[in-house]
């Protein structure tokens, strides 16, 4: 199967080892992801290949960088990075956040079918105030900016937490509106296999220097 073996030299070029399982989970999730993307329009990515690329190997390109045990992916769409990540990750809880329901009920069938019992599914938006400062990591693919993302998923983050911000360009600009008292902690050129464009992972937290 080519979306087997394009994944296999993909995890090799991220330097990742996953057992079987693992790789059978994700190729099971992206066979439901291309099913359900049929009707629902999940994605506007529908050759196979392409969504390896951009949907799998782009997700687990951050997954050196993931910490801690509870983590939120906020506006997950169709799971991405989450579920990927919940896959390679089994003992940390992945929480994921989206106010499109065509989308939260694909990732319900997809907890329920590939049983990620580490997965926790919300539909809602992250505005609406129902979750707690409970969270190591905060991730997104998709937020508009850096500031907004500052503004309504940092009081989640506890001490020493972090907010994960996947870019395709270095977004210079945004970091210099970042609010205060959050800093940029660390920027990461990610290189995706399969993919030529610019990819970035912004690390952002409280800035607790007093």
């Amino acid at each position: 199967m080519a979306e087997r073996e394009q994944l296999q030299r993909g995890l090799a070029g991220l330097s990742l080892t996953l057992s079987e399982q693992q790789q059978d989970q994700l190729l099971h999730y992206l066979a439901l992801l291309i099913k359900w993307n049929r009707a629902y329009n999940l994605t506007a990515i529908r050759d196979p290949q392409e969504m390896v690329s951009k949907h799998l190997l782009d997700s687990l390109s951050v997954a050196p960088f993931i910490r801690g045990e509870r983590l939120l992916d906020v506006g997950t769409g169709a799971g991405l990075p989450g579920i990927p990540l919940a896959i390679v990750y089994p003992e940390k809880e992945f929480e994921l956040l989206d106010a499109n329901s065509k989308k939260t009920r694909f990732l319900t069938h997809v907890v329920a079918e590939l049983v990620l019992t580490n997965v926790k599914v919300h539909h809602c938006r992250i505005e609406a105030g129902k979750l707690g400062a409970h969270y190591q990591g905060i991730l997104s693919r998709a937020f508009a900016s850096l500031a907004d993302m500052t503004a309504a998923c940092g009081p989640l983050l506890v001490e020493g937490g972090e907010l994960l911000a996947m870019k395709g360009q270095y977004p210079e600009e945004e970091l210099s509106q970042l609010p205060k008292p959050y800093i940029v902690k660390g920027s990461h050129a990610l290189v995706v296999p399969g993919l030529t464009g610019e990819r970035h992972l912004i690390r952002i937290g409280p800035d607790h220097t007093p």
